[in-house]
């Protein structure tokens, strides 16, 4: 079979246009910021990169994204001066400069779409098409990458490049790839710990008969390849390293950010804010509300007025708390499967207790479940309420009135499509043995994950349509923000299922035969089995074989392959 197939393919060329409809959509500051560094990688020697502090859009990423603007830079160029590349204290827009970077997204996430389609390469067209939707139209990331205004769909791409080359046991490269993101993005040392304990667990202890043996020799090999990907993105800087720090871990930001993430972070926050009008209503400190308040989109150091107040050091140390037990059991049995949960873990443990966590990194928990999200029944549903409440909780990125259709639809779209597929792709026994051609499969979810779900709507009606008209004159405006964080904060830590050695690749390859596939396998087995068998073997032969071949052959290769 193909590696790629047409449905993939115009799964992504779908994806593009619609991505190109997308264009005069709103976009945050984080478009100007991205504009002013390719004016600032354009326009100064590389030694001023990280000092340029014309605008607040300073440079803040490590050096191969600034060398990634700088390419950026130059193909503007050949533009003929139409890209706006001037370093600005202010805001600057124009039609070609927002239709050269909104194009430049599209463009370099086909590297995104090219690391999906590795994990699912050997499977037919329909569950291939089904299986890279669920991870490359990622609703949240066409929000914050094609609207809202980011580069993070490639970055998706070179980490799920370096998950597979780990699957496929090509360490030392899956960790120079990893090195590669980290360069890019720091924001990727949230899943370091997985990376670590997975390669010292798989790769550096060797099996010699019955026994482990640790090899130095591998781990120095990882070490220089890793150690060498630094070099060549740090070496130019190298003079300039304090100041680089200094702006890629600005802990004066304060714990949250100005639009909550969804973490036991705005828990705590809100719960501050509840103490408050606690005290005063018991005749306490009347001046209690006078403290800086979070809810009011400020970013700075936190203070809280009743609650105790939180350091790096304390979300530091309860983010390696809760990412401990998956390491735990990766290092016990440091399998594919353990690593790919480990990822997710400890990517989803620093989005709860982590310092100054953005409401974008929920991507990070997302893309790389989406790879094993038809795993298991319990994987499909997680993954389904972790998605939906996820891509909701980016509903404040994307503020204006004249989006609110867009974001409903696409939400909304996922929801339906998402339901469908991860239900056909996870049947239960009881499905199995009871599906018909009449029967409507669902996602199985509970009563309670259902209603929390429907939650959404009433949240969605007061946050954008009611308040406005309610506090029509602006008071309490962040609100609408906090309600929404405080709810979506309320979904459950991933209770995640152990992990099952003996499925074919997470159970990949759970996509039941169609009627026509039934009828032509059947038909198939008849004619060859009639040249050689009695009339009632052939009767016996039909059946009992009613199965795709395709689908055997599938399920050893992913057997063999990853588990």
């Amino acid at each position: 079979m193909a590696s790629l197939t047409s449905g993939p393919l115009a799964l992504f060329a779908f994806a593009a246009v619609l991505k190109v409809v997308l264009f005069p959509s709103y976009h945050s500051t984080d478009f100007e910021v991205h504009r002013n560094w390719l004016a600032i990688t354009h326009t100064l020697p590389l030694h001023k990169w990280y000092y340029e502090a014309t605008s607040e859009w300073t440079l803040d990423y490590p050096p191969l994204f600034a060398l990634f603007e700088r390419t950026l830079a130059a193909i503007a160029e050949l533009t003929g001066g139409h890209v706006d590349m001037t370093i600005s204290q202010h805001a600057r827009l124009d039609t070609h400069t927002l239709f050269f970077q909104r194009a430049s997204v599209i463009v370099t996430e086909a590297l995104f779409f090219y690391a999906a389609t590795r994990f699912f390469k050997h499977m037919n067209t329909r569950e291939q098409t089904i299986r890279v939707a669920l991870v490359f139209c990622s609703p949240g990331l066409l929000f914050v990458d094609n609207i809202h205004f980011q580069y993070n769909g490639f970055l998706y791409g070179i980490l799920l490049l370096s998950i597979y080359a780990m699957w496929e046991n090509q360490f030392l490269l899956g960790g120079a790839l990893f090195a590669i993101t980290l360069n890019f993005k720091h924001i990727y040392l949230y899943q370091a710990p997985a990376y670590f304990v997975y390669i010292l667990g798989a790769y550096c202890f060797v099996k010699v008969g019955d026994k482990y043996t640790f090899s130095l020799v591998r781990l120095i090999q990882m070490g220089l390849t890793v150690v060498a990907v630094f070099i060549a993105s740090f070496g130019p800087f190298f003079q300039h390293l304090p100041q680089i720090m200094s702006r890629l871990f600005p802990f004066k930001r304060g714990l949250c950010h100005a639009y909550w993430a969804p973490n036991f972070w705005a828990l705590y926050s809100f719960a501050d804010r509840v103490a408050i009008q606690i005290v005063k209503s018991a005749g306490g400190d009347d001046t209690l509300g006078d403290v800086k308040s979070l809810t009011r989109g400020l970013v700075g150091n936190s203070v809280f007025a009743v609650l105790p107040d939180v350091t790096p050091l304390h979300t530091l140390v309860l983010t390696v708390l809760f990412q401990l037990p998956s390491l735990y059991l990766l290092w016990k049995k440091p399998t594919k499967a353990a690593f790919i949960d480990s990822l997710v873990l400890c990517g989803f443990s620093s989005f709860l207790f982590g310092w100054h966590v953005h409401e974008k990194a929920i991507l990070l928990i997302l893309i790389p479940f989406s790879i094993v999200a038809a795993r298991t029944r319990r994987h499909a549903q997680i993954f389904y309420i972790l998605s939906c409440v996820g891509t909701f909780s980016l509903f404040p990125l994307i503020f204006k009135a004249t989006e609110a259709p867009t974001k409903v639809i696409v939400l909304l779209m996922f929801a339906i499509l998402a339901h469908h597929y991860l239900a056909i792709l996870t049947p239960t026994n009881t499905e199995n043995l009871k599906k018909s051609s009449t029967t409507t499969v669902t996602l199985g979810l509970s009563i309670i994950e259902k209603m929390y779900l429907y939650g959404l709507i009433p949240l969605f009606v007061y946050a954008e349509m009611l308040h406005p008209v309610v506090f029509s004159r602006g008071q309490l405006e962040f609100l609408p923000l906090m309600m929404i964080s405080v709810y979506c904060s309320n979904i459950n830590t991933p209770n995640m299922p152990a992990p099952v050695e003996n499925i074919a690749y997470m159970d990949a390859v759970e996509i039941k035969p169609t009627t026509q596939q039934l009828k032509a396998a059947a038909a198939a087995t008849m004619k060859e089995t009639s040249s050689v068998e009695s009339s009632k073997k052939i009767t016996t032969t039909t059946t009992t074989t009613v199965k795709p071949q395709i689908l055997d052959s599938q399920a050893n290769y992913f057997s063999n392959k990853f588990i």
